[in-house]
């Protein structure tokens, strides 16, 4: 029995990765096609918003279903998960409503706040989404208990392709019928409302299709004495899993409100500030992409370790975290360094001009450390280890938004990009000092770090090597066409370079390389 339970937990997980990963890929990629038809610009007054709705997505999508689920999982039959789940609803519904409050009726405010009061209508469209997290946010925690993970799978890519269609039509009617950037970034956001009200009538369906009468907490509300330590698990566990989940969306958070401020501060007309805001948000979707393969191993590796801990197997969860560790690491800093190298082309092939080269490869670093900061977290999580999560990340954000004003002043967007860069820089150095010991070991042993280094300094020559043949025989790139195809074969010779060397000086085991997906096709290559 306990196999076959493991057997649907690990399928769950790996249908909701795919799911994750369609939905993570469509978030990035509809960005090209949107700024390429709207400018800098336009592109700037729907990243200054995004924020607002990536915690809402957050919240509904990752941070509140997985805590919602580890409560429903913990009862031991169908009438205590009701009214665990009864108990639970009105204390997230509270913080909905108080959320979209803040939002809506504030909106003039906070626009102002940004340095562009035209932003108001943006703010009061996104901020109904927060209104849909209870109901998204449940039904996928109570399906996720179950272990029932097609549901949430099915509604979060349905989400992401309604929401990209219409920003998509949007942006198309902007160009077509004359919109202002402002009212085409207004309907942009209605699509994050509309996708959420497709997803929540595809839960409902699946609710009444599979477990009638499960979703009765939605109207049989239940606040009790006991409900205190419940609500202090939902802000403590449901929070830190939140709060990681849109790390950097709430470093895009503070950009929003502070650096075209510091921009216009510095001397910088408006228009100037906001569309050198847009070319500087061009990092937001080439990060996410980055970071989709090695967050992806997070969702693998977390129900592992939780389970090597809870039954007290130490030498098994240290073994696991190491892995975990290295291998995270590996794929996170070759995606950086390959990113930065190539990103001359990648942007220009993108976005349709070499603009903002140097503040991008600064900016698409942080791969590498949030890649690293979601592993550790990931294990302190699996240790119950929430104040040193929340102090690390809470010290982060405070480094960020410090030193985001005064670089940006001083630095233009290559500060910007500096000061996030500072703020993950701090957050990892506490979760490595708060971590065991044994398990930051994974640096030093089998000589790791000293491999990875010949590694990704022999990848970063092989591709220093071909920009300069480009150089040599083509010249300066003019054509998109032309730029994209040489990102591809840069990536090609990058990737194919990278894993030669590391296969040569063995820098994983057996045992880890068949933990990657296609670890097993790479081993029989080499052979």
């Amino acid at each position: 029995m306990a196999h076959k339970e493991m057997r649907s937990m690990m399928q769950g997980a790996a249908i909701l990765t795919i799911a994750s990963f369609i939905a993570k890929v469509l978030s990035a990629v509809y960005r090209v096609p949107f700024q390429n038809l709207v400018g800098d610009e336009g592109f700037y007054v729907y990243q200054q918003v995004y924020p607002i709705y990536g915690i809402a997505m957050t919240l509904g999508l990752s941070g509140l279903p997985q805590f919602i689920s580890k409560v429903v999982a913990e009862q031991s039959d169908i009438s205590e998960q009701k009214k665990v789940l009864q108990k639970l609803f009105p204390f997230v519904f509270m913080i909905a409503v108080l959320c979209w409050a803040f939002f809506f009726l504030g909106s003039h405010e906070i626009a102002f706040m940004m340095g562009d009061y035209r932003l108001a209508s943006l703010i009061q469209v996104v901020s109904f989404t927060f209104l849909l997290v209870p109901i998204l946010s449940f039904y996928r925690g109570n399906f996720q208990g179950h272990l029932l993970m097609v549901p949430s799978a099915v509604s979060q890519v349905m989400e992401q392709i309604v929401r990209v269609g219409v920003i998509l039509v949007a942006a198309y009617s902007f160009s077509r019928f004359g919109w202002s950037v402002y009212q085409t970034g207004t309907i942009a956001m209605g699509g994050a409302l509309l996708g959420g009200l497709v997803a929540a009538g595809i839960l409902w369906y699946y609710d009444r299709k599979i477990r009638v009468g499960s979703s009765a907490y939605l109207t049989q509300w239940k606040v009790e004495k006991g409900s205190r330590k419940l609500f202090g698990r939902l802000m403590v566990e449901g929070g830190i899993v939140s709060l990681y989940s849109a790390f950097l969306i709430f470093f895009q958070l503070i950009d929003s409100f502070l650096v075209k401020n510091s921009l216009v501060a510095s001397g910088i007309s408006d228009s100037a500030a906001k569309i050198d805001k847009g070319v500087y948000d061009r990092g937001q979707p080439l990060v996410q992409l980055g970071l989709v393969v090695a967050l992806a191993l997070s969702s693998s590796f977390l129900p592992a370790l939780t389970k090597y801990f809870m039954s007290q197997e130490k030498g098994r969860f240290l073994q696991a975290a190491k892995i975990f560790l290295r291998l995270t690491t590996t794929i996170a800093a070759a995606a950086s360094i390959g990113l930065t190298l190539l990103l001359p082309y990648i942007n220009f092939a993108l976005f349709k001009d070499y603009k903002g080269n140097g503040v991008l490869g600064v900016y698409v670093c942080s791969i590498a450390f949030m890649a690293v900061i979601q592993a550790y977290q990931s294990i302190l999580q699996s240790r119950n280890q929430f104040f040193t999560s929340i102090f690390s990340a809470g010290i982060g954000l405070l480094v960020k938004l410090f030193l985001t004003s005064s670089l940006t002043y001083t630095f233009g967007t290559m500060g910007a990009s500096v000061s996030t860069i500072a703020g993950l820089v701090a957050t990892l150095f506490l979760l490595i000092l708060f971590s065991k010991k044994e398990i930051n070991r994974f640096v030093v042993e089998n000589h790791f770090f000293r491999k990875l280094t010949i590694s990704l300094g022999t990848m970063g020559f092989v591709l220093l090597c071909y920009q300069g043949g480009i150089a040599i025989l083509l010249g300066t790139i003019e054509h998109r066409g032309q730029a994209l195809i040489i990102a591809i074969i840069g990536v090609l010779i990058g990737g194919a370079t990278f894993i030669i060397i590391i296969i040569k000086i063995k820098l994983f085991t057996i045992r880890e390389w068949l933990t990657l997906p296609f670890g097993a096709k790479i081993l029989r290559m080499k052979r």
